[in-house]
């Protein structure tokens, strides 16, 4: 269920969110536009309804939104992904997830979660730019299961394969939005090259 994005402009942004000399400013701007496009084809399959809207010289027959959307990111990384996501879906729902990782075992804790309720037919956005375990993905896929969503999405920015094969062993259902996926973790469960620690770097407290 891998979907790796090859749109230039997401491999643009993309190029530039890598760069060291990158600053917090143009950082957050950049995952901004990236979440959008992101956002974009995480929803290319969401179910639509045709009705008849009235033009200024006549009927036309238009598609909306059939759903409703849910977007939920964990934080706090997460959250830089939010406004783009919203500006692409104003009217949608956000739940928030707080998971803390062990620097030792890598093992995510939950700390927090409130979510909607009746997200049972929503199409839940999973909001997490770095995927490198896998085990804080699949950790929030299990809060949004036990919350009754049925429809999710995985959206992120950089991936390892180890978290790429933890979610896809664990939730083999769940898509996973991606435009890369890097060559490694380190000793440290860092993504190698990936962008660094991508919440120090959109909030300037590296």
């Amino acid at each position: 269920m891998l979907q790796l994005v090859t749109h230039p402009l997401v491999h643009d942004c993309l190029a530039e969110l890598r760069d060291a000399r990158t600053t917090p400013e143009r950082f957050r701007s950049l995952t901004d536009r990236v979440s959008v496009l992101l956002g974009a084809e995480a929803l290319r399959d969401v179910p639509t309804v045709e009705e008849v809207v009235q033009t200024p010289l006549g009927p036309a027959m238009c598609r909306r939104l059939a759903t409703d959307v849910v977007m939920a990111p964990v934080l706090r990384a997460g959250l830089g992904m939010l406004p783009g996501m919203l500006e692409l879906v104003p009217n949608a729902r956000v739940g928030h997830l707080g998971l803390q990782r062990d620097e030792r075992t890598a093992v995510a804790s939950q700390y927090y979660a409130k979510l909607p309720p009746n997200i049972q037919n929503s199409y839940v956005l999973l909001i997490d730019p770095m995927l490198a375990t896998g085990g804080s993905a699949v950790a929030a896929l299990d809060m949004l299961t036990r919350a009754g969503a049925r429809h999710m999405r995985l959206v992120c920015i950089v991936a390892a394969p180890e978290g790429v094969a933890c979610v896809e062993k664990a939730y083999p259902a769940v898509p996973i939005f991606t435009p890369v996926v890097d060559r490694e973790l380190n000793a440290n469960k860092y993504i190698v090259p990936g962008l660094g620690d991508f919440g120090d770097r959109l909030y300037g407290t590296a």
